[in-house]
């Protein structure tokens, strides 16, 4: 009974043997198709968001009204290479250009000249 018993094992065992081949593909095609769904609702948006930040920084000018990213509202002064300088309430702060969350209101100057 035992080698009866052996036999089936053997005999099942070949018979279980799974096509290799096919499972790696459907492997990789369920992380392609994971990864595609992944950077469509992840990476994409973040990347759409960063590009509306760095044209709203390049537009930024004197008298606009701007939310930094810890929360502090003010008024820009002046605009160098990496910094603003702001005016929130009575004081004047010098912060990153990066630290720019968003512009509330466009006071810009103008640029007309009055005669």
């Amino acid at each position: 009974m035992t080698t009866y018993g052996l036999k089936f094992l053997l005999a099942d065992q070949t018979a279980l043997a799974p096509n290799q081949t096919g499972a790696q593909i459907k492997f990789f095609a369920t992380m392609v198709i994971f990864m595609v769904i992944l950077w469509m609702l992840m990476i994409a948006p973040q990347r759409k968001k960063a590009k509306e930040l760095e044209a709203t920084l390049k537009a930024l000018k004197a008298g606009d009204k701007i939310v930094t990213s810890s929360g502090i509202i003010g008024v820009v002064l002046s605009i160098k290479d990496r910094t603003v300088s702001i005016r929130s309430a009575e004081t004047k702060l010098e912060i990153l250009k990066t630290s720019v969350a968003e512009v509330t209101d466009r006071g810009g100057e103008t640029s007309e000249s009055k005669s």
